[in-house]
């Protein structure tokens, strides 16, 4: 039996956020292969958190700079390690790479944080991203050494497949395009849909500890929501979202029909109710969850450019409306909430999107191919692994002391 070693950068919360549902996808892929499955992080446990051991996936909580974790990788010994971003690889790779050298070690990206980054700061300079401000940032020479350092990256996006592949040079061999793994949308499940008619509001929803949603919510409020809230003066917008504090409760205003709802406890149930979704995301990486999540509950949306990245293919219609301005935007909202024949177009959209993009049957048996593969060929493939034997090299010597040293100072 393959023993897979995940090292989680937090426990998984998938009713909080897209990487959460992202990694129990991938947790549920593993175990439908008999796989066993321990989950490590170092994070404490949240309210949140989906009880692992439910799901039979052992649970343990490790320290970072502490040798207790090279007691408890030696003993375990995993056949597979999969490092949940590469903040995780950087500070346990190099003791993997130590102990368990025939390990295979999988990087799961969840989006390219060094894009989100980039974009964040292009942002705020009001700045147009351009691949040359990425090259600038020493965010994205971690990434990709660390990406080096693997045997494979699951990348989410195509957008980014072909980032890494013809911007930055990353061979294709070292990467596997692996987007949401999810169940179509059948007639039946339409049928449990509320219909037009039975839906009311607008909504939006995310992480607000996640800055590009936090940024979306505030554009909302204080740029695109008076000019649809002034063509719809009677509906109005559902804020929902895990971890919402003092600066975002504040904007609940009920006069102007903007409504912070907060935590949602069945997040598919509100987002089902509401008659068209809203997403004005001015940065960001990966696969939107919330649109997804939206499509898998008919409720067709409105965002941006960077909301449909690695969603469509280029002769595809999307779910609802694109605009990257204020005005274009709620114009494009009122015309979806008010036109049925267009609203219920756009649902139909979303479905094709998910059963022609995102089925779980259509990636799961190519991953498991590759990760035999390359286990069938470790060597080899590591042999042509220049780049990654040379970080390899340097990299782990670099923080394995500075590991060290922070272990000694902390006794």
């Amino acid at each position: 039996m393959n023993h897979l070693l995940i090292i989680g950068f937090v426990w998984p919360e998938p009713n909080s956020t897209a990487a959460g549902s992202r990694m129990m996808q991938l947790i549920t892929l593993f175990l439908s292969q008999n796989w066993k499955i321990t989950f490590a992080s170092p994070a404490a446990d949240t309210a949140h958190m989906v009880n692992l051991e439910e799901h039979n996936v052992t649970k343990v909580s490790i320290a970072i700079n502490n040798t207790s974790f090279d007691h408890f990788i030696k003993q375990l010994q995993p056949s597979i390690v999969l490092f949940d971003r590469f903040i995780t690889e950087e500070q346990f790779g190099w003791r993997i790479s130590k102990h368990c050298p025939g390990a295979l070690k999988i990087l799961n990206t969840e989006d390219l944080h060094s894009l989100r980054k980039t974009r964040q700061e292009l942002f705020k300079r009001k700045k147009a991203f351009e691949i040359k401000e990425l090259l600038k940032q020493d965010v994205t020479k971690r990434e990709i050494a660390s990406i080096y350092r693997c045997d494979l990256s699951l990348i989410i996006s195509d957008f980014e497949m072909k980032l890494l592949t013809e911007s930055l040079g990353v061979k294709e061999n070292l990467l596997f395009y692996l987007p949401f793994l999810l169940a179509p949308i059948t007639s039946e499940t339409k049928k449990d849909w509320p219909n037009y008619e039975k839906r009311n509001h607008f909504i939006t929803i995310g992480n607000f500890r996640h800055e590009p949603n936090w940024n979306s919510v505030l554009y909302l409020k204080d740029t695109i929501w008076p000019l649809i809230k002034k063509e719809l003066p009677e509906i109005e917008l559902h804020v929902y979202g895990a971890y919402p504090s003092d600066k975002v409760t504040q904007l609940h205003n009920p006069k102007e029909g903007f409504l912070i709802k907060g935590w949602a406890d069945d997040a598919q149930d509100v987002v089902s109710q509401a008659r068209v979704s809203l997403a004005p995301l001015q940065f960001g990486a990966g696969i939107k969850g919330k649109l997804a999540e939206s499509m898998l509950c008919g409720t067709p949306n409105v965002t941006t450019s960077i909301g449909t990245e690695g969603m469509l293919y280029e002769d595809s219609d999307w779910n609802g409306f694109v605009a990257d301005n204020p005005s274009p935007f709620a114009k494009a909202a009122v015309r979806l909430y008010s036109d049925k024949n267009i609203w219920q177009q756009a649902q139909q959209n979303g479905i094709e999107i998910i059963n022609t993009r995102f089925q779980e049957k259509k990636f799961m048996l190519d991953f498991i191919t590759k990760i035999d593969t390359i286990r069938n060929n470790l060597e080899e493939h590591r042999i042509n692994n220049f780049i990654g034997n040379m970080l390899q090299y340097h990299t782990v010597r670099s923080t394995e002391y500075m590991s060290r040293w922070i272990e000694e100072k902390n006794k």
